[in-house]
């Protein structure tokens, strides 16, 4: 298995040197700019958790895993397809910024409002449906103690997450081979899916505004495109092993899937409400101890604590799978 995904994570890896590399060079003379980078990277993280990544991989790895080929690299080429439109739309926003503020400076005023309002809208919305996808998950969960597990109930549940990932559910009969998913990952990047890409342009914008090296406005898409790689890929041979267990019993799949989602609306749900508090507070003029600790959050650090979280879920449902001995209580009532 190892030999299978080790060129991927090397490609990933090569990923993340050029993004760092641009921003390390591009930060010598401004440390400020470390920071935006390590938000772009976060915001890359948080995007593979977004419902229509995990949906799109979960239906590949399924349909190959099913056809008897090596779905390893599903998550890596989608993510690749994804990636090359975010790219070319952040740096041409960024460029378009440096235009708007020399010649609309109303824009700089009004942009950093509205596009810091729907990221937050949009982000606290894709929390609240991924929160009633996990509800159903945590009780199909708990079913299977009760041999009541309903097993197309859960293929229902998960089709339905992330509208594109349904629209474009046709396309998935094409796909015969792990890079075949790259087309599929340039569509979701046109779709504009979620509102991560909104903050991502933000980021982009305030390099721009802030009259920063153009391997600045290089490195942000870049990095974005690095985290959401490196996941993508993780989840793709997270996934292959669950199916390939779940040929026996489900148990370990939807445990992946509790995690991931769990994973989706935490982060969602944090970055969101920062957002729309930190808007709320500045148009408002809100006064008071909290709300002058809401304005006062740097995003670039939440890019630390974001990070922590993600580990910290990974570790602690590692710890519940092997501390209760899930696998083998649940899996042998299927």
């Amino acid at each position: 298995m190892l030999k299978k995904c080790l060129p991927y994570y090397i490609g990933s890896l090569m990923l993340h040197a050029v993004g760092f590399g641009f921003l390390f060079f591009a930060a010598r003379p401004n440390p400020f700019i470390l920071g935006i980078g390590l938000m772009a990277y976060t915001l890359g993280l948080r995007h593979a958790f977004d419902a229509d990544h995990i949906a799109a991989i979960d239906n590949t790895v399924r349909k190959l895993t099913q056809q008897k080929k090596n779905p390893m690299g599903v998550g890596f080429y989608f993510s690749l397809g994804h990636s090359s439109v975010v790219f070319l739309m952040a740096a041409a926003f960024a460029l378009s910024i440096h235009w708007a503020q020399q010649h609309l400076p109303l824009f700089e005023h009004v942009g950093g409002y509205v596009g810091a309002t729907v990221s937050g809208a949009f982000l606290i919305v894709i929390a609240v449906i991924n929160f009633l996808i996990l509800v159903d998950l945590q009780r199909l969960f708990h079913r299977l103690k009760k041999n009541e597990f309903d097993q197309e109930k859960f293929e229902q549940l998960l089709q339905s997450r992330g509208f594109l990932a349904h629209a474009f559910n046709p396309l998935f009969a094409f796909i015969n081979k792990s890079w075949h998913v790259f087309p599929l990952g340039f569509l979701f990047g046109l779709g504009f899916d979620t509102a991560t890409e909104i903050g991502l342009m933000v980021l982009s914008a305030e390099s721009a505004k802030a009259h920063m090296s153009f391997l600045v406005i290089l490195a942000v898409p870049i990095l974005f495109a690095a985290g959401m790689n490196v996941m993508d890929t993780t989840d793709s041979v997270m996934m292959t092993r669950a199916y390939q267990w779940a040929l026996d019993t489900p148990v370990r799949k939807v445990y992946y899937n509790l995690t991931v989602t769990t994973i989706s609306v935490l982060a969602a749900l944090l970055i969101g409400a920062v957002e729309l508090g930190q808007v709320a507070g500045k148009f408002f003029q809100l006064k008071g101890n909290f709300w002058n600790w809401v304005k006062q959050i740097d995003l670039n650090w939440m890019g630390y604590g974001l990070i922590v979280l993600f580990i910290s879920i990974w570790v602690l449902a590692y710890i519940i799978w092997k501390l209760f001995h899930i696998d083998q209580r649940w899996s042998k009532v299927i």
